[in-house]
């Protein structure tokens, strides 16, 4: 149960990364995107799955796996288009 509740977790938080994604791919805009927020949470998603790899934790890596792969495609753009 335990997990199925951290499972639920990861997916809500990585899902919410979705629609601004697609916003970003789309539009190319990230003026109103903070570069420090987006780069220090980026890193901070990082550090989140590096821990979940130590632990072996499957929700923790998945979940931040696939959000860093989401907040990382923001951050890039951010740093491309500015």
């Amino acid at each position: 149960m335990v997990t199925l509740l951290g499972l639920a977790a990861g997916v809500l938080t990585t899902v919410a990364f979705i629609p601004q994604v697609i916003q970003t791919w789309r539009t190319r805009h990230t003026h109103d995107i903070s570069l420090a927020t987006f780069a220090i949470f980026t890193a901070g998603v990082f550090t989140w799955l590096l821990y979940g790899l130590v632990i072996e934790d499957w929700p923790i890596i998945i979940a931040n796996a696939v959000t860093f792969i989401l907040a990382g495609t923001i951050l890039y753009f951010k740093l491309r288009n500015g």
